[in-house]
């Protein structure tokens, strides 16, 4: 490992940027210095331009990858080079609003009647009965989860933080199965290899397996159980604020999404126009009688 990679995970780590975010920084700035043959440090801002448009028009990755870039290369100038670049100088992507899709609940059924292996049963119920990132869910622990007052601590989530959600009587019911049968020791859900848990790429896999058999044809994934989670507790009343702590957003506006993506939500919306008092039917305007009728003068 160079000197520069190894500084850069350490400015990475002192910053509590998530094991993530790490793996898909180096990633790119690995990229990025293979393709100029050089050390990034040899590299300036006509170099990232240059990059940029490479992975634009050869490569033609996405605006939210090529964004992921670019924060790649900043943190590193910025903070582990310590170069004077403003934000102006990393220029990103518009990207554009997708709603993204959502199951129904005769969908959720259907899926889960295709995932037979209990253990990745619980965890695709856990993202969908809790609104759990596959992340969160695959990392939890035993004394997680809160049966007395019908919670899950959700510990270090996304960005670092704490929260609880809803520990639904049905999910708690399928988990006590689940803890009868392995006994897990210190993972809830432990992994193949010993001290490990399960990991997200392999529930992945089995929710695509188990969306195709099930006749799906939507791109199903454990976040689009999420996404569900949120959208059906917004069509049976829920209020967004608390949709947003369940969720961990950060931002009321990233939780407001889920307002425009069901169409339950804009169907019960009164129109204005139905709120009108009734008018009078309009009246006949004066002026030139209809054509072939006869005028009668007077006298």
């Amino acid at each position: 490992m160079s000197l520069l990679r190894q500084r850069m995970l350490e400015d990475m780590q002192m910053r509590n940027l998530s094991a993530g975010t790490q793996r898909s920084y180096i990633h790119y700035v690995a990229d990025f210095a293979n393709h100029f043959g050089l050390s990034p440090a040899r590299l300036g801002l006509d170099d990232i331009r240059n990059y940029q448009l490479f992975l634009i028009e050869q490569r033609q990755l996405s605006p939210e990858s090529i964004n992921c870039f670019l924060s790649a290369v900043q943190f590193l100038y910025t903070v582990t080079l310590e170069m004077p670049w403003s934000n102006a100088q990393f220029g990103r992507m518009k990207v554009g609003q997708k709603l993204p899709s959502v199951l129904s609940a005769d969908e959720v059924v259907r899926l889960f009647s295709h995932i037979h292996i209990l253990k990745h049963r619980v965890v695709l119920m856990l993202c969908y009965g809790a609104g759990l990132r596959i992340s969160e869910a695959v990392s939890l622990k035993a004394a997680h989860i809160d049966s007395g007052r019908m919670l899950i601590h959700v510990e270090q989530g996304k960005g670092g933080k704490d929260r609880f959600t809803v520990l639904s009587a049905r999910l708690l019911s399928l988990l006590r199965a689940y803890w009868k049968l392995q006994h897990p020791v210190d993972w809830l859900f432990p992994g193949t290899k010993a001290g490990t848990h399960l990991q997200p790429a392999s529930v992945q896999q089995v929710c695509r397996q188990a969306a195709q058999m099930a006749g799906l044809t939507k791109h199903v994934t454990p976040h689009l159980l999420r996404h569900s989670f949120a959208t059906h507790l917004l069509e049976n009343g829920s209020d967004t604020r608390a949709i947003q702590v369940l969720l961990g957003h950060t931002r009321i506006d990233t939780t407001a999404r889920y307002i425009t993506i069901s169409p339950q939500t804009v169907a019960r919306i009164v129109s204005p126009l139905d709120s009108l008092p009734a008018e009078a039917p309009p009246k006949r305007k004066r002026g030139r009688p209809p054509k072939n009728q006869t005028v009668q003068l007077p006298g």
